[in-house]
């Protein structure tokens, strides 16, 4: 079930973060999630009509997906960008298509005209996720990431809603 995040959803979307922000090349991020920002992140985006999402299971929360606006400033309105991460667990089961596509459909339907993926060269799985899932590659900011001693690309892809 992909429904709109709670509040008390943080502390399993942190811990979903956490993984891949210690353990992977998915994200440059080195500082881990506090549960107080996620539920910061929660509360600012469903605030201005831009969506947080968490696909659910008896197991529990199995992945989050997030978007809002690429860049400040009211000419970029229509322009979105998004996070998504899955439990280790779930990958292949199609709960990070059932978040995507959920997601894509709540910012067309909040207006938005397209939505860019920023992905690490270090994570080509999710190239390949999101050209499955219609975004084409725009550009590859070459070596603009840095994290565990090695210089990242950051492949640019865009989905026209």
């Amino acid at each position: 079930m992909i429904r709109d995040a709670v509040p008390d959803d943080a502390r399993a979307v942190a811990d979903i973060w956490n993984h891949y922000i210690r353990d992977t090349l998915v994200t440059f991020n080195f500082a881990e999630k506090l549960v107080a920002d996620v539920v910061a992140d929660i509360t600012a985006r469903q605030a201005v009509g831009h969506g947080f999402f968490v696909a659910q299971s008896d197991a529990g929360i199995l992945g989050f997906a997030t978007y809002g606006q690429f860049r400040g400033g009211v000419g970029y309105a229509h322009t979105m960008e998004h996070t998504v991460q899955l439990h280790p667990d779930y990958f292949g089961a199609g709960v990070g298509r059932a978040i995507m596509v959920h997601t894509l459909d709540h910012a067309k339907a909040q207006g938005a005209h397209s939505m860019f993926a920023g992905v690490s060269s270090g994570n080509p799985a999710g190239v390949q996720f999101h050209e499955r899932l219609g975004f084409q590659k725009i550009t590859t900011l070459r070596e603009v990431g840095r994290k565990f001693d090695q210089w990242l690309d950051l492949v640019f892809m865009q989905k026209m809603l």
